[in-house]
């Protein structure tokens, strides 16, 4: 066992009513960076490894075809580029690492690659791509979409965004520059060339003009848990995310991903995964569940329908009275949405062959939407037994990415007082390595 990494999930700590909520902050609001940089340096001292953001940059409108729930409640917006507050939080921080999140489905592999570079240069090396594949209609409007593109299609194009990526943080090597004050020779020409990458999605002549920054590539994240996605992360990923919360689904995912590992060449055992995973903790069980039930109040069915629909790429209007499974996934794949989340863990349950009527399904949705279906809640004793038997079960690679519904900064601020010190206690955390990346101190 090597012990667990830990993250902490920042995407969504002022959307879905967390703004409001006890141990929210007051005279604060969302995009404040000091918000971000106090979160920073709390856990950094707590011993958090990654601090982490997911992105979006449509307002959801999936549902009914209107972005009117989404903006009246808050579902999934506002979110802006955090690339900036991420080099704010860096000023005040030494080791913790930043994940920051772009779609390879619609943005240009230049421009990623050269402000990834910029950002590793700013925080030390300490910076991590999460790179995905999109599914929410809002979006791909925004960019010029008409459509969803095809499922596998999407891991395609990312593949080849990742292999530009790499070629252009390749493209001047990590001692091309010379700075001779002598002569005033600046860098070796002999290393310094293109890529004259010419592919299927992208055309990139190169070289990434730019210095070498510290990681020299930052390291890669990628979710994917369908059987491409899988087969795309075992290609290029440093790190994957994966949902947690079901037992089966994690020990298929890791299996599925050594398989994978192994057909590349990878060693399975350097590879690890951070498991998604809701934590509401409190000094007393009673405590915490009085913070899970607070969460609850704000789940009312527009904004579980609209999060659901949003998050799936297909409008869950259209459902009818009941259905099979297997009628929903073919649904889902005409429309190129998504059969993973929710949908994939409804069939790993139930089978694909199981009727389902609407109000079951949207109240399985409703525990997605919460958060509930992979949510651990109690003390710090109980969630830590949970963890670590978790942890083992599913191969003692990785760790955790939290996420913490209760209002920010109160809900981290249990997590990192509580839960990761009774962690420590135990010998369950990864031990701090003395590297200065993030890559030397977070993969193997």
């Amino acid at each position: 066992m090597t012990g667990m990494h830990i993250g902490y999930d920042l995407s969504f700590t002022h959307t879905e009513g967390a703004w409001a909520r006890p141990g929210s902050w007051v005279g604060l609001d969302f995009p404040d960076v000091r918000m971000y940089m106090e979160l920073a340096r709390t856990a950094e001292r707590a011993g958090v490894d990654l601090l982490f953001f997911g992105d979006g940059s449509g307002i959801p409108s999936t549902w009914r075809g209107s972005i009117e729930p989404a903006v009246e409640w808050g579902i999934q917006w506002p979110r802006h580029d955090m690339a900036p507050v991420i080099a704010a939080m860096s000023t005040v921080t030494e080791r913790v690492g930043f994940g920051l999140t772009y779609s390879s489905t619609f943005m240009h592999p230049f421009y990623v690659a050269r402000l990834l570079n910029s950002l590793d240069h700013v925080s030390g090396g300490r910076i991590a791509f999460n790179v995905v594949a999109s599914t929410r209609g809002a979006d791909a409007a925004n960019y010029g979409f008409g459509e969803l593109m095809d499922h596998d299609l999407r891991y395609e194009r990312m593949e080849e965004f990742i292999a530009v990526c790499r070629a252009l943080w390749d493209s001047v090597a990590p001692d091309a520059i010379v700075r001779d004050r002598a002569t005033g020779r600046f860098a070796d020409p002999s290393k310094v060339h293109p890529i004259d990458h010419d592919g299927r999605f992208f055309t990139v002549r190169g070289p990434l003009a730019s210095v070498p920054s510290p990681q020299h590539h930052p390291l890669i994240v990628q979710a994917g848990n369908s059987p491409r996605g899988i087969a795309a992360s075992a290609r290029f990923a440093d790190l994957i995310f994966g949902f947690g919360g079901n037992l089966g689904s994690q020990q298929r995912h890791r299996k599925l991903l050594d398989e994978a590992l192994l057909a590349e060449g990878r060693d399975p055992a350097r590879v690890g995964i951070l498991w998604a995973t809701q934590v509401v903790v409190g000094r007393t069980a009673a405590e915490a569940r009085e913070r899970r039930d607070a969460v609850h109040e704000f789940w009312h069915e527009e904004a579980v329908a609209t999060y659901l629909s949003h998050n799936m790429g297909y409008d869950l209007s259209t459902l009818p009275s009941s259905f099979r499974l297997a009628e929903l996934r073919d649904e889902l794949v005409a429309a190129n949405a998504s059969p993973a989340g929710l949908f994939g863990s409804l069939v790993a349950e139930f089978g694909e062959e199981h009727t389902m009527s609407r109000d079951e399904f949207f109240a399985h949705g409703r525990s997605r939407a919460t958060g509930l279906d992979h949510s651990l809640v109690g003390d710090a004793a109980s969630v830590a037994d949970a963890l670590e038997e978790n942890f083992a079960a599913t191969g003692s690679l990785g760790g955790y990415m939290f996420s913490c519904p209760s209002g920010m900064p109160a809900g981290f601020a249990e997590v990192g007082e509580l839960l990761l010190p009774e962690l420590r206690r135990r010998g369950a955390l990864a031990p701090r390595r003395p590297g200065a990346t993030l890559r030397e101190n977070l993969v193997r």
